[in-house]
């Protein structure tokens, strides 16, 4: 395979793993402040299978689609509000929990019990984030931040991390069978 077409393959699971996690962002079971949404289900599966760089970059264009004003994030809302709203701080906490999760599995190996440890780590990130910036963003005590941005969504996130974690090494497995998806990381700069 050319250069060229490992550029265009990794091109186009960005892309399509960027539209899975605004497919996912909209299962969502609605709460007070921030609801429970498929999205970070999304962002386990796509840094799961895709790894540090490409996961990540695929959270990123997800972000980026979302601000631009394509409706793809929960609840089929966008705009740059959404990321200085008080959910914002969990959509911005997607982009260190991508990074970390793939980096994860990078360095212990594509299991699912490393992909379990990194999409829990994986969530634990995204949930500080969110509950620092709704505090700030929603002025709340630390005790209501804690309350509504965080205790909530601790089951739910082991719950979300396991099948993350199932789904994505068995399609990562799946993916580099049928060669769609290199089994080493090589670095293309795109």
């Amino acid at each position: 395979m050319t250069k060229d077409q490992i550029k265009l393959r990794s091109m186009i699971m960005i892309a399509l793993f960027a539209a899975i996690i605004g497919i996912l962002a909209q299962i969502t079971i609605p709460l007070p402040l921030v609801p429970i949404t498929g999205q970070t289900l999304a962002i386990g599966i796509a840094a799961t299978i895709l790894g540090s760089r490409n996961g990540t970059l695929a959270v990123l264009l997800y972000l980026i689609i979302g601000s631009a004003g394509v409706p793809v994030f929960a609840e089929f809302s966008a705009g740059i509000s959404k990321l200085v709203g008080p959910t914002g701080g969990f959509l911005v906490g997607f982009i260190p929990a991508a990074f970390i999760i793939g980096f994860y599995m990078e360095k212990w190996g594509f299991t699912f019990t490393n992909a379990l440890i990194a999409n829990i780590i994986g969530m634990l990130i995204t949930l500080a984030f969110g509950t620092v910036w709704l505090k700030i963003s929603a002025n709340l005590s630390w005790t209501a931040a804690l309350a509504s941005g965080f205790t909530p969504f601790i089951i739910v996130g082991i719950i979300k991390a396991a099948l993350a974690s199932w789904i994505g090494v068995v399609v990562r497995k799946r993916l580099i069978s049928s060669k769609l998806l290199l089994s080493s990381h090589t670095n293309v700069n795109m």
